[in-house]
């Protein structure tokens, strides 16, 4: 038994050898791999991180240059007529004709006739007083045949009387008498005269017809309103502006221009002149109220053939030229950021965001005084995120080689924006 023990003792030990070899021989080829990279990394050379170079911005620039500038004082207002009357006929009847002009919109010069009103019974009373006229100057040939009378027996009577008593004697307050009957009757036909001049109704100025009250067949009293008539000489525009832009208008006046886009179209336009200031400020926004005078709004006169008329109550846009700047820069109002900033690329190809004083801000323009120099470069790119300082670039400044790059991210935007 003790033989057979000892002949099983060997093959155990060569299964342990061989388990050791296949377990252990994997197991060190792991670490020593696992050290060598290890050692690796530990010994590899590391790559020093810069920070990213700060990119300029393209941008677009202008230069700044003074000037002499006219102020324009924008604004809105309604064409108003400049006389406006109702017309009452002078005398009482029937309405027998009427002007093919007597109609609304229809045109009158001075003295031309819009309707007539019956004349026979104004004819008829000049027939009669004329016959007084006759009359009463028949009466005043007999009493001066009278007092020729009296004249010749007071002189024969020789006596010396007072001077009131020879009045009477020479029949004086008789002639008087006849005398003043005879100016009644003459005063009486010239009325009568003048109310037939009257049955023709005329117009009292150049005019237009904004309305009619009456036609033919029409029976009318002084009381009676015709037509209502505006004058076409002259036509008025109220507009309204704010009290601060007073200063630039020369009242009266500054020229306006006159625009009614939707009426004329763009480029038509009258020009006017500013007339008065009304004495009150406008209820509602508390603006002053000027007022613009246009002569010959229907462009009647050869003169102003071609021109557009003004139509009454059109609301209309005005321009009105004021005092002229001296020394200013001229500058659109886009370049004005936060009120009174603008932004300059200075010699160093840098932003600098400059605090301006303006003298007058009109509605497409400002006039700068102060905090621009000829020669400035104007940024007029539209900048996303401006900063004091920040590099910028022109197209211009770019090199051949730096011109074939393609724009940053911050470019593609700013030019979105533009």
């Amino acid at each position: 038994m003790c033989n057979a023990s000892n002949t099983r003792n060997p093959s155990t030990k060569g299964s342990l050898s061989r388990l050791a070899i296949s377990v252990g021989l994997p197991l060190l080829v792991l670490v020593a791999g696992t050290v060598l990279a290890v050692s690796l990394i530990e010994t590899a050379p590391k790559v020093q991180r810069k920070p990213p170079a700060r990119q300029a911005r393209l941008v677009e620039t202008q230069p700044v240059h003074f000037s002499s500038q006219k102020t324009v004082v924008h604004a809105m207002g309604t064409v108003q007529p400049a006389r406006e009357v109702e017309l009452y006929p002078r005398v009482a009847g029937e309405i027998i004709a009427t002007s093919p002009e007597f109609l609304p919109g229809g045109r009158f010069k001075r003295g031309e006739t819009i309707l007539q009103i019956d004349p026979t019974d104004y004819e008829l009373a000049i027939r009669q007083h004329e016959s007084d006229v006759a009359k009463a100057r028949s009466d005043l040939s007999l009493e001066l045949g009278q007092q020729m009378v009296a004249k010749r027996e007071y002189e024969l009577l020789g006596e010396i009387i007072s001077e009131e008593d020879r009045d009477l004697v020479l029949r004086q307050p008789q002639l008087k008498k006849v005398q003043a009957a005879l100016q009644t009757a003459e005063a009486a036909l010239d009325q009568a005269k003048l109310n037939l001049e009257r049955t023709t109704v005329e117009a009292p100025f150049n005019a237009t017809v904004r309305s009619r009250n009456v036609n033919a067949g029409t029976q009318v009293t002084a009381a009676t309103v015709l037509a209502t008539l505006v004058g076409s000489d002259l036509y008025w525009i109220l507009v309204t502006v704010p009290t601060d832009q007073l200063k630039w208008i020369r009242i009266p006046g500054s020229p306006v221009r006159i625009f009614n886009e939707t009426a004329w179209g763009p480029n038509a336009q009258r020009v006017g002149h500013v007339t008065r200031l009304l004495s009150d400020l406008e209820k509602d926004g508390r603006m002053a109220q000027l007022l613009i005078a246009l002569d010959d709004p229907l462009a009647l006169l050869p003169k102003n053939a071609g021109k557009p008329s003004l139509i009454l109550g059109a609301y209309v846009r005005v321009e009105i030229e004021g005092s002229e700047l001296k020394s200013v820069i001229a500058l659109d109002r886009k370049l004005i950021h936060d009120g009174n900033q603008v932004w300059v690329m200075n010699n160093q190809n840098q932003l600098e965001i400059r605090e301006i004083t303006i003298a007058f801000r009109g509605r497409d323009q400002v006039y700068v005084r102060d905090g621009l120099k000829a020669g400035d470069h104007l940024v007029t790119t539209n900048l996303a995120a401006p900063v004091q300082g920040m590099p910028l670039r022109t197209q211009d400044s770019l090199s051949p080689q730096a011109g074939k790059q393609q724009p940053g991210p911050e470019d593609q935007k700013e030019r979105r924006l533009r």
